[in-house]
């Protein structure tokens, strides 16, 4: 693993921060990450500091993995951590760039993380995926590897406050083998939330959740939207985002 300081200093501020917390990490598969080589990292959305999590699991094999972030974050502190952390700037108005940053990052042996549902999943089950992390891989001709994460939106999520103190959550990390790019993308893409529900599933096995807890999933008893219940929360912010930005452009 080649020597990056600012990634460096970022990983110990996050194992700080996970002591800190108290977190209690738990991580299986973790010997499916390769050492060499590249390979497209298909991880699970339910927080905004999951990325924290992969981070983990990329330096416990001394790798260093590449976030793909929104290019409108390139500026200030966090465009000097993108910059420095070498993350792919995503312009959602110019995605040919971005995808060609990927692939050519992933054609170098890097790995890079992609979230194949796009945005955070409010029923804290698997949403529909998209087929980027698919595309991606059998265009760089490199594996995908599932990895799924459960307990990381308990910290902070869309919808609840942040619990940011000593709280000593348990964090459950399942890291699936490896899908080589071999079949249509579709068909990869089905294939691999197949695998990702199956990991959801071993992640969430023995994991205490209180019946009508508001993190749980309606369907382990909990009092988080269902899936039908959260597209329809999800439609509503954008149509709010949508008149928010006519407004500005007036």
């Amino acid at each position: 693993m080649s020597r990056e300081p600012v990634y460096d200093i970022l990983t110990g501020l996050v194992r700080t921060v996970f002591a800190v917390q108290g977190l209690r990490v738990n991580i299986t598969g973790q010997d499916r990450i390769p050492r060499t080589g590249g390979a497209v990292l298909a991880v699970n959305h339910t927080s905004y500091v999951d990325f924290m999590e992969v981070g983990l699991v990329g330096r416990n094999s001394r790798r260093n993995v590449r976030f793909m972030m929104k290019a409108e974050l390139e500026h200030g502190i966090v465009g000097f951590l993108m910059k420095h952390c070498k993350a792919i700037g995503v312009d959602r108005h110019a995605g040919a760039a971005s995808y060609r940053r990927a692939l050519e990052a992933l054609r170098n042996g890097e790995l890079v993380v992609v979230y194949p549902e796009a945005t955070i999943s409010r029923s804290f089950e698997l949403k529909e995926f998209k087929s980027g992390a698919t595309r991606m891989a059998i265009d760089a001709g490199v594996p995908i590897i599932p990895i799924v994460i459960w307990g990381a939106h308990r910290i902070w999520t869309k919808g609840f406050p942040k619990q940011l103190g000593r709280h000593r959550f348990p964090i459950n990390i399942r890291i699936g083998e490896p899908i080589p790019a071999a079949e249509p993308g579709d068909a990869l893409t089905a294939e691999l939330r197949t695998r990702m529900n199956e990991l959801l599933g071993e992640a969430q096995k023995g994991y205490p959740m209180p019946e009508g807890a508001p993190w749980v999933p309606a369907r382990l008893g909990g009092t988080a939207p269902t899936p039908a219940e959260a597209a329809v929360l999800e439609r509503e912010e954008m149509a709010r985002r949508a008149r928010a930005a006519g407004r500005q452009t007036r």
